[in-house]
């Protein structure tokens, strides 16, 4: 008997949901953090939650906050979106292949938007095509606990005391860490690239003449720079990685 999983159509927002659950869990501490450190630097609880509704994207986010509030011009600012957030047209492109068809054009650019690097791995490795139903479906649990997760934090960053405040703007750095250090330590390459990115942005920080140029082109040049070297000497075996799901815990 012949087996073709692109016969079974996965379209069912209730399945959607439940899939999506942990993934909604996950990001509720890490856009607590988001709101937390907008509060900190002066936004406003709305702006926080608008950033958070508007964007669904940790590393952007946060690096976003950072030039904002350091006084970064609006060209770095999308610049560094750009470079940040460019995975995610890949990832919606590659999600769209998995898409039965017939899916109109709005509903293809509303499942892109909610693209993260969880809802990507979850949909993609799904044994069916799928309907809009069933991203849209992914996609609310998530989006709820990012927005909810940053307004909560933005609330209590502007409730808590100084000396609080102050305490939990140390839970970026912690994250940041627990990003990084899991695949370094699976993957040399990944350690490479990140030793690269330290070094290279140190060389921005104390050299002169490169201390000149400002944060958010520091952040685009390292970015490109070391992911670039990493990509031409450590490229991904595709064959390896075929059906793992790279969930790393971020949007």
């Amino acid at each position: 008997m012949k087996s073709n999983t692109k016969e079974f159509i996965e379209n069912r927002y209730s399945q959607g949901v439940r899939d999506g659950i942990p993934i909604g869990l996950g990001y509720l501490s890490v856009s607590f953090t988001f709101g937390i450190m907008a509060a900190m630097g002066g936004l406003p609880v709305w702006a926080a939650l608008l950033i958070s509704m508007t964007n669904l994207t940790s590393a952007g986010q946060f690096a976003g906050l950072s030039l904002m509030l350091g006084g970064a011009s609006y060209l770095e600012v999308a610049m560094t979106q750009v470079v940040i957030n460019m995975r995610y047209a890949l990832m919606s492109v590659s999600v769209s292949q998995k898409l039965f068809g017939g899916i109109g054009g709005l509903n293809r650019m509303g499942i892109a938007f909610g693209i993260t690097d969880e809802i990507f791995a979850v949909s993609t490795t799904k044994p069916a095509q799928l309907g809009p139903k069933y991203m849209y479906g992914l996609m609310t649990i998530p989006y709820i606990g990012w927005a909810l997760g940053t307004l909560v934090g933005a609330a209590a960053g502007m409730l808590l005391p100084e000396s609080i405040r102050s305490a939990l703007g140390i839970a970026i750095y912690g994250m940041f860490i627990a990003i990084v250090v899991p695949p370094a330590k699976d993957n040399k390459a990944v350690l490479y690239v990140l030793f690269g990115a330290v070094l290279l942005s140190s060389c921005f920080k104390w050299f002169p003449v490169l201390n000149m140029v400002s944060n958010g082109f520091v952040i685009i040049i390292c970015a490109l720079v070391c992911a670039g070297l990493g990509a031409y000497f450590a490229p991904i075996d595709t064959d390896e990685t075929n059906g793992k799901d790279g969930i790393d815990g971020q949007p």
